[in-house]
């Protein structure tokens, strides 16, 4: 499996994953310093970073993919079509004042190969929330959390959507379940992660 750094949301921001040279979420950008700070500790600048993943469009989790220019910037085909539409209702609170947020070099599907990890498409948060697994680890942004919860559906989300996607979530072997927001859950060999199916 891949070695995984958590980095922990600031404030409204989400959390970020650092595998080797690629980062999954940036945050909003409001708090430029925080990830960068965060980044140096572990001996990372953001010019080294050369691919960047977005889990989903919404702002605290793509508004800070201007920082990183050296990167190639990845997101499912349908949250694509958000950002190129400067869609408010998905991303809000301004992201596209910078037009460095605006760039999409890769539009993922369903299964394609990212950077070590399957993307599994998640809708119901967004229509192009995804998820990210390596057969031990899963990255799964805000479709579920650690406490069980998923995330909300009406900022261009879907109930029915969501549904269908935390139940594709519940057949996997989950290790280590790693959110976009709130703390991580790291499993071992014999006890792994529960997925539950029960809020809906």
């Amino acid at each position: 499996s891949n070695n995984i750094v958590f980095i922990p949301g600031y404030h409204i921001d989400c959390n970020y994953y650092l595998i080797d040279d690629m980062l999954v979420d940036t945050g909003s950008g409001y708090y430029d310093d925080y990830l960068t700070s965060q980044l140096e500790k572990h001996g990372v600048k953001p010019e080294d970073i050369s691919l960047v993943v977005n889990t989903h469009c919404h702002f605290d989790h793509m508004g800070g993919n201007h920082l990183f220019e050296n990167a190639e910037i990845a997101i499912h085909r349908l949250d694509a079509i958000s950002i190129k539409n400067k869609d408010d209702l998905g991303t809000s609170m301004n992201v596209f004042d910078n037009p460095g947020n605006l760039r999409v070099d890769t539009e993922l599907e369903d299964g394609d190969e990212i950077g070590g990890f399957k993307v599994i498409h998640t809708p119901g948060h967004t229509a192009g929330g995804i998820c990210l697994w390596d057969g031990v680890n899963l990255i799964s942004g805000d479709t579920i959390f650690s406490n069980g919860g998923v995330g909300r559906f009406d900022i261009g989300g879907n109930y029915d959507d969501l549904k269908e996607s935390v139940f594709k979530l519940t057949k996997l072997d989950v290790v280590n379940l790693l959110p976009g927001h709130g703390p991580i859950v790291e499993g071992n060999g014999s006890q792994h992660v529960k997925l539950s199916y029960s809020q809906f």
